[in-house]
């Protein structure tokens, strides 16, 4: 794992390099419950890499998982997240609230990926 800098609310952990391992070790110490999930999608996108020839699964695969553990590496982020997310799911769609909690979710997960895809 490289060494960022800790950012306001304090990570957790460093940010990881998006090779599969540190991306593996990383999730094992922010989200282990999602371990199972990134297993069967590696063997997919693996699997997809090979029939295609192409390495665009594999690197959409490190970005996709970078920018969870990016989140997850900061609690109150992943808090509002997490929060953001349920109200998505149980709000019905007419509801202001629900398009409200979609914005948070969109800008969440648009600020990490920018953090792992410029770091």
């Amino acid at each position: 794992m490289t060494t960022q800098p800790v950012h306001d609310g304090g990570a957790l952990i460093p940010r990881p390099e998006k090779t599969f391992p540190a991306l593996r070790a990383a999730l094992a110490q922010v989200a282990p419950s999602r371990l199972a999930e990134m297993a069967t999608e590696r063997d997919t996108v693996f699997t997809m890499a090979t029939q295609t020839n192409s390495l665009g699964p594999i690197a959409m695969f490190q970005l996709k998982w970078a920018t969870v553990i990016e989140v997850e590496r900061f609690p109150e982020v992943a808090r509002r997240l997490h929060a953001a997310e349920r109200a998505a799911q149980s709000l019905d769609r007419d509801d202001p609230a629900w398009r409200a909690a979609m914005d948070g979710i969109r800008e969440i997960m648009d600020t990490a990926r920018a953090q792992v895809a410029d770091g």
